[in-house]
């Protein structure tokens, strides 16, 4: 009688028993039984194929599971608001606030009224006290839909007049000229790439222009033979103007003196301010516009801000960033002004 192969379909233990695993039973507990039962019936048909032996069917389904995201990871790039790690890392008082809003929340109601509230109001009245030079304030998911709203709302079908210095690309791929036309707004590109002047940008206003944009390219710097013009200057054109400042700083900062700031940029003239919130600011991903309180309002009435609203869990972070702004982002840039 010789030693023939043995057939390892009369060995493979069966699925209940695997699960029992404390392995994959702990796993069950964070990614779901169905996931965690998926990944065990694939080890095993590899042992019914013959590619694994019975006995290892338990250590190849443990090495399968899928890891639970997002992972925990440590940031030794020395640059605190990394794109790729996820940007600002929320202060204490911002987490506790998550966990708070977890659950059922007043995020719409008014509790001594029993009506209902403005969404978000506390984040919204921290954002106001914070640069009481705006008029209005309002909050979407993020910096581009900050941008979006506005062109959708003020330039679709109509010009945004914006130099060609500033057609930034923000990030994978994604460019600022995409992202504007996605809006039905046409781009009228002024001056050069080193330099545009206050006439550049007032030979281009006509009936169809929607507003000037200025934008901070806070991702690179062109030096040399250059000249951009303020918006002190773009505010003598007679047209909305908006300004994208990128960073989320709300106040002048002595330790970053070329870093443009919400309320600067409102007093020299912008009708408009959008800014990102998960930056030098400091707290969750949100896209803040701050500026005339007309033209806020009609941003915050636009059909479109709907679908760009942002939830309570980051209304909730983003109230308790701006409540206690000693985020790590802050004590970084204290500790050491060049890790941004």
């Amino acid at each position: 009688m010789g030693d023939g192969p043995v057939d390892p379909r009369r060995r493979v233990p069966r699925t209940d028993t695997l699960l029992a695993d404390p392995r994959l039973a702990a796993a069950s507990a964070t990614l779901g039984r169905d996931r965690v039962k998926a990944v065990v019936t694939r080890a095993q048909e590899r042992a019914r194929r013959g590619e694994l032996h019975p006995d290892d069917v338990r250590d190849a389904a443990v090495a399968a599971l899928p890891a639970p995201g997002p992972r925990v990871v440590l940031n030794a790039t020395g640059v605190v608001l990394h794109t790729n790690l996820g940007r600002a890392p929320l202060s204490s008082a911002a987490v506790a606030a998550v966990m708070a809003a977890a659950g059922h929340t007043d995020v719409e109601l008014d509790l001594s009224t029993g009506r209902r509230a403005r969404r978000g109001r506390d984040a919204l009245d921290a954002l106001a006290a914070a640069v009481p030079d705006a008029g209005a304030v309002h909050v979407v998911n993020n910096g581009a839909a900050a941008l979006v709203l506005a062109a959708t709302a003020l330039a679709a079908g109509r010009e945004i007049v914006v130099s060609r210095g500033e057609l930034v690309e923000i990030g994978d791929g994604f460019r600022l000229p995409d992202l504007l036309e996605s809006t039905g707004a046409r781009l009228r590109e002024v001056g050069t790439t080193n330099r545009t002047t206050l006439a550049d940008y007032a030979a281009a206003l006509g009936p169809q222009t929607g507003f000037v944009l200025k934008v901070h390219p806070s991702n690179f710097q062109v030096t040399g033979f250059t000249s951009a013009t303020p918006v002190k200057q773009l505010a003598t054109l007679g047209v909305p103007v908006v300004a994208d400042i990128g960073s989320g700083l709300l106040t002048a900062d002595p330790l970053l003196p070329d870093e443009p700031d919400a309320a600067s940029t409102l007093r020299a003239g912008a009708t408009l301010v959008t800014a990102s919130g998960d930056k030098l600011l400091g707290g969750p991903q949100a896209g803040l516009l701050l500026g005339d309180v007309a033209l806020v309002d009609r941003l915050r009435r636009h059909p479109l801000a709907r679908a760009l609203r942002v939830d309570k869990l980051t209304l909730a972070a983003l109230a308790a960033t701006l409540h206690q702004p000693d985020t790590p982002t802050r004590t970084a840039l204290h500790a050491d002004p060049g890790v941004l």
